[in-house]
């Protein structure tokens, strides 16, 4: 098993490569799409209350529906390769994003409200300083919780031609080779733990207030 590993890198690094590559272009590509639509959606629910029960509803009810399904069922809309997988990614990271920013938004203490609002504030400064700061570390959390699950689910992407580590799982299961299988599985493992460090790096970076 050791020497089949060693001799696939040996002979195939340049694919390996490509399939890095692609694996981390649809991560990423999902990723900025569901943070440009979960943020503001969870920010419109908190400033509108009676949005978020049916927003909130929604998005659950998508995300309840597999991954695999969602992209098979975006391929008569969009075809195949990776904008498909996007969007079926895209559909499975809003949720822990929304949510957390609406739980981060909601959980500003009143009393900070109270005194921001005796010292003159404006509404927009409130909110930019005072409710999203202190709504950042949830915001960050369900960010990070999106970005691994991205990264773990976007193997499937491999079955309508957007490439990725799914290619290796696939093909190992398909033709019994374990080496690949553990290859792309490894592949897949590391790059969702090297994004959970990214994160934690990036919390103690900009919530250095937390500690002081």
């Amino acid at each position: 098993m050791y020497h089949q590993i060693i001799n696939y890198f040996q002979t195939n690094s340049n694919r390996y490569l490509q399939m890095l590559t692609d694996h981390i272009r649809i991560s990423l590509w999902a990723l900025l799409m569901a943070v440009l639509i979960g943020v503001p959606a969870g920010l419109l629910c908190v400033r509108f209350r009676h949005l978020q029960k049916p927003v909130s509803t929604l998005f659950r009810v998508l995300r309840i529906v597999p991954s695999l399904a969602i992209l098979l069922l975006m391929l008569p809309i969009l075809g195949t390769g990776a904008a498909p997988a996007s969007v079926a990614l895209t559909l499975l990271a809003i949720p822990p994003i929304l949510e957390n920013t609406v739980a981060g938004l909601k959980e500003v203490p009143a009393f900070l409200l109270e005194t921001a609002d005796s010292l003159g504030m404006t509404s927009g400064q409130v909110w930019k300083n005072i409710r999203f700061p202190l709504a950042l570390p949830l915001t960050l959390t369900g960010i990070k919780t999106a970005a691994v699950e991205i990264i773990a689910s976007a193997a499937l992407a491999s079955k309508i031609g957007a490439g990725g580590f799914g290619d290796l799982i696939f093909t190992g299961i398909g033709l019994f080779r374990t080496d690949l299988l553990l290859i792309g599985g490894i592949s897949v493992a590391f790059l969702s733990l090297s994004t959970g460090f990214f994160f934690y790096l990036l919390e103690k970076i900009l919530l250095k207030y937390k500690r002081m």
